[in-house]
């Protein structure tokens, strides 16, 4: 439990000596934001706000996590695998990123290029937790005293949902702060459950599976610290954007660890506003080939909806922050489901 909460702590620290020395540099280099023309007119106004900050909290989750694990456990070790699957999620990111910035191309990767990144960040995890001892192939189905065995077919299905999901958290951020705050709460969320579960399983868990759950416990604080601390210079006006380097690495960690718990049927849970914002996207435009033409958003992702609609984005992140910390809360009490 002190480990958890020095993760936490000194994730907002670092967050807090490290943005006001990154941001400068972030200007020098001119790494403005490209604002998408066809957005809310209201955005145009935050043109050339310095972008890629996820580069910082995703270096200070990564390194919180390492400075405070536990026990090593090699290739089979939790912590090694989550800093895989969210920094090569990041790299895709990062690349998508440096096109808009540098090359001045606002729509960065083209749309295959990004999927082929995906695709391979994607397989190769399914394919670590397929056979991974602690892992497998078999996922815990919420409110039901169930484990549901996927089979051969557990890793294309994941590597779907990790594609799916990555992509979702990337759709999320669009407002200040927004993906910020929902990840301070869904990722401290994946770190109570993975706390939880040890207790739960008390001494019948195996030693290794106990202290890997424990450091998932690690990573899932560090980051939720790390976006905290963000949270001082991205909330509404932001100074910085996490840009798609930061989106992919939190879309990365998060079925990253729900995955490693063996617990991807969650995300609906945890993950429930990132599943909407792609959901209206999908719907929208099933909407609008069905109708010629006609929207039943004003404009998706649903938070730009709501934001027309006359929300303001303060209001709007704190309805999205409210809503994940009830549904994670939901997530949480079913754990007693589970035998």
């Amino acid at each position: 439990m002190l480990k958890l909460i020095l993760a936490l702590v000194l994730s907002v620290i670092a967050m807090l000596i490290i943005g006001p020395r990154v941001l400068p540099v972030l200007r020098k280099l001119k790494f403005g934001q490209s604002v998408y023309e066809l957005g809310p007119k209201s955005h145009q106004v935050k043109q050339g706000t310095p972008t890629m900050g996820g580069l910082m909290f995703a270096f200070v989750a990564c390194a919180a996590s390492l400075l405070l694990h536990g026990t090593w456990y090699g290739f089979n070790d939790f912590i090694l695998a989550l800093i895989y699957v969210s920094g090569a999620s990041m790299l895709v990111g990062f690349v998508d990123d440096y096109i808009k910035v540098v090359k001045k191309r606002n729509l960065g990767l083209i749309w295959w290029q990004k999927i082929i990144g995906q695709v391979l960040v994607a397989v190769s995890f399914s394919l670590y937790c397929y056979f991974h001892p602690m892992v497998g192939s078999s996922v815990i189905v919420p409110f039901f005293n169930v484990e549901w065995d996927l089979g051969i077919f557990y890793v294309p299905l994941m590597a779907c949902v990790m594609i799916f999901m990555i992509n979702s958290a990337n759709l999320q951020d669009g407002l200040d702060g927004l993906l910020s705050s929902v990840t301070v709460i869904g990722s401290a969320a994946w770190g109570l459950i993975a706390l939880v579960l040890v207790m739960i399983g008390g001494a019948a868990m195996d030693p290794a599976t106990a202290g890997n759950y424990q450091n998932i416990a690690i990573f899932a604080m560090a980051l939720a610290g790390g976006c905290m601390g963000f949270l001082r210079f991205n909330h509404y006006p932001a100074m910085v954007f996490m840009g798609d380097t930061g989106s992919m690495f939190i879309g990365g960690a998060m079925v990253g660890m729900s995955m490693l718990l063996r617990m991807p049927i969650f995300m609906i849970l945890i993950c429930f506003t990132l599943l909407a914002s792609s959901f209206s996207v999908i719907i929208q435009r099933i909407y609008y080939k069905v109708t010629h033409g006609k929207r039943i958003f004003k404009m998706s992702p649903i938070h730009h909806h709501f934001e027309l609609s006359g929300m303001s984005e303060q209001q709007i992140v704190a309805m999205y922050a409210i809503v994940e910390g009830l549904l994670c809360l939901v997530a949480i009490l079913s754990l007693n489901l589970i035998p």
